[in-house]
């Protein structure tokens, strides 16, 4: 089993080893059910018929003959008719004769099989499944809230039916497994510049935990279509601390990028003064006017002109 390292976009998802499947989907031997129907009413007819007939005749054995045949018929008519079964758009029937598997009726309308096999109904739409919100500890311990939403349908109803015990019990734990795990392998917000975390590589931490799912549901013959995070954040009682600390962050980033461009307007002006010849500075008025353009440009509130009426040496 792979392990998976917090090592920025080369980590890997790590994914559980699950058994191989014992029992594969195939399609199971069925007819049109239009024509037996038509079969069975016969049946039925004939039988009835037969029995009708019995009165009219005269002998004991005779009218006792025709009386069994005719319910025999009749019997063995519906028998044959409960063989019938009506598969709606979106369902499918497993086929199965004395507990073993004969295939799977996919084709929808009416269809007959053989009357003495179970048909079970399972449906193959696409299905939705939202966990709780679940408090973790993410990568650096820090517990924090999360809940995800997985798109999901059954591609192989033999392995849905005989692999797993409750295939939408087996879904729905394995969903808030791979929820878990992914939870605590990856930060919710990452130190380091190039690391993955759970708030800002939204898009490749979903696509992790669509491996890990599939993985995890592909031995009861369920797809996972897609995989998304609804619900994520710091749990209470460090909400505020971290809100801080992310308050912090920005007002650092927001200082850096003033400060950035407060240089790059200095050096701009310092050139142009010295291109266009307005005034010629020496290294003391050079450094008095930096010291002025910064003070202005990063303050955070308006400067107060003073107005010097000596020189820059009184």
């Amino acid at each position: 089993m792979p392990n998976t390292k917090n090592n920025g976009t080369s980590a890997t998802a790590d994914v559980p080893d699950m058994p191989a499947p014992r029992v594969r989907e195939f399609t199971a031997h069925s007819i049109g059910g239009g024509f037996a129907l038509l079969l069975g009413l016969l049946g039925l007819v004939l039988g009835g018929g037969l029995i009708a007939t019995a009165t009219a005749v005269s002998g004991v054995g005779a009218q006792a003959a025709l009386i069994i045949t005719g319910a025999l018929v009749a019997v063995a008519a519906l028998l044959a008719m409960s063989g019938l079964n009506m598969v709606a758009p979106g369902e499918a029937r497993v086929v199965q004769l004395f507990g073993r598997y004969r295939g799977t009726i996919r084709q929808d309308g009416l269809r007959w099989v053989n009357p003495f096999t179970s048909r079970t109904k399972i449906s193959t739409r696409v299905r939705n499944h939202e966990t709780a919100v679940l408090k973790v500890n993410d990568a650096y311990g820090n517990p924090i809230e999360l809940a995800a939403v997985v798109v999901w349908r059954v591609e192989d109803t033999a392995q849905a039916s005989f692999e797993v015990d409750d295939f939408l019990e087996f879904v729905s734990t394995q969903t808030e497994a791979a929820v878990r795990h992914i939870a605590i392998e990856y930060p919710y917000d990452a130190h380091d510049e190039g690391g993955l975390s759970l708030r800002g590589n939204a898009e490749e931490i979903t696509e992790k935990l669509a491996v890990e799912l599939h993985a995890r549901v592909e031995a009861a013959g369920v797809q996972i279509i897609e995989s998304r995070f609804t619900h994520l954040a710091y749990a209470p009682e460090i909400a505020s601390a971290m809100l801080q600390r992310q308050q912090a962050g920005a007002v650092v980033a927001a200082r850096r990028q003033i400060v950035d461009g407060a240089v790059g307007m200095v050096e701009a002006a310092l050139a142009r003064i010295s291109e266009q010849d307005i005034v010629e500075l020496d290294e003391e008025r050079k450094a008095a006017m930096v010291s002025n353009l910064m003070v202005v440009l990063c303050g955070d509130r308006s400067p107060q002109p003073v107005l010097n009426t000596g020189t820059l040496y009184q």
